[in-house]
């Protein structure tokens, strides 16, 4: 396992619409904390939130903030491996299709990152209530590396529907 000296933190996206959604992002989260190596992590609320571009039910989403030593690529073999493990399918051709389990690798550190395999910060972040605002709820200053303030693109996306779960 390939790690850094020192720890790094990262923004994990977690959504499931299909099955017991809250249950498998809540056992999801125990996996990726076992097997990232996390220092600390910190959850935000659930939301509840409509599917853009896609048909299907409601999502629920939910953020997750680690303290990791994980490097970029070794994270992401983690949470497809977590996702694989829920059922994940990934249609040929068939983009935002309903799931299971989705973990997107948001933010590591203020690192930038492009390769055939990883985009980091994740590409459609910024454009996403489901994301922006469990992610605020986090760190209100977060900063998303070449694109600014996370909370500057809220007002872009308010027109998307989301709701905190029931507490």
């Amino acid at each position: 396992m390939k790690t850094r000296t020192l720890p790094v933190n990262v923004y994990i996206g977690l959504g499931a619409n299909l099955g017991d959604t809250e249950s498998t992002i809540q056992c999801a989260i125990d996996e990726i904390i076992k097997r990232a190596c996390c220092g600390r992590s910190d959850l935000s609320s659930f939301y509840v939130t409509e599917p853009i571009d896609s048909s299907g039910p409601d999502y629920v989403n939910a953020v997750l903030c680690i303290e990791t030593q994980c490097a970029p690529l070794e994270l992401l073999r983690i949470l497809q491996s977590i996702e694989n493990q829920h059922g994940r399918v990934r249609p040929m051709g068939v983009v935002n299709a309903p799931r299971t389990l989705d973990c997107d690798l948001l933010l590591y550190g203020d690192e930038r990152i492009e390769t055939k395999d990883l985009i980091i910060p994740h590409a459609r972040m910024h454009q996403r209530a489901f994301v922006l605002v469990p992610l605020l709820e986090l760190n209100q200053n977060i900063e998303i590396p070449g694109l600014g303030l996370a909370k500057s693109f809220l007002p872009r996306v308010m027109n998307q529907r989301i709701r905190k779960t029931c507490e």
